[in-house]
């Protein structure tokens, strides 16, 4: 159910995360950040090795590789080498995505 508080545009931070999880579930707060640390390291800890965290009805989240490429400095133009990276990604799930519409 959407915070009728909560407008378009508004955003959520870490705190009122933490906040959120304490209130609906019970939790006092020292054990409400135990518990969004920890599930935020699993997902770090699950990406690093290159894995996958598929949460059914939510999203998964996965890593993408990105080749070394060429561009240009905006600057100046000139010509630079942009290295190779590892990039998070999230696809939402079919259940996020019909709360939300």
């Amino acid at each position: 159910m959407a915070d009728p508080s909560f407008s378009p545009g508004d955003y959520m931070n870490k705190q009122e995360l933490i906040a959120t999880v304490a209130d609906t579930s019970g939790l006092v707060k020292a054990d409400a950040v135990k518990a969004v640390e920890a599930v935020f390291d699993a997902i770090e800890a699950s990406l690093k090795k290159g894995d996958e965290v598929r949460l059914v009805g939510f999203g998964t989240f996965s890593i993408s590789k990105r080749k070394a490429s060429t561009g240009r400095n905006p600057r100046t133009g000139e010509p630079m080498t942009i290295k190779a990276s590892t990039q998070p990604k999230f696809k939402a799930g079919k259940g996020l995505k019909d709360a939300v519409n």
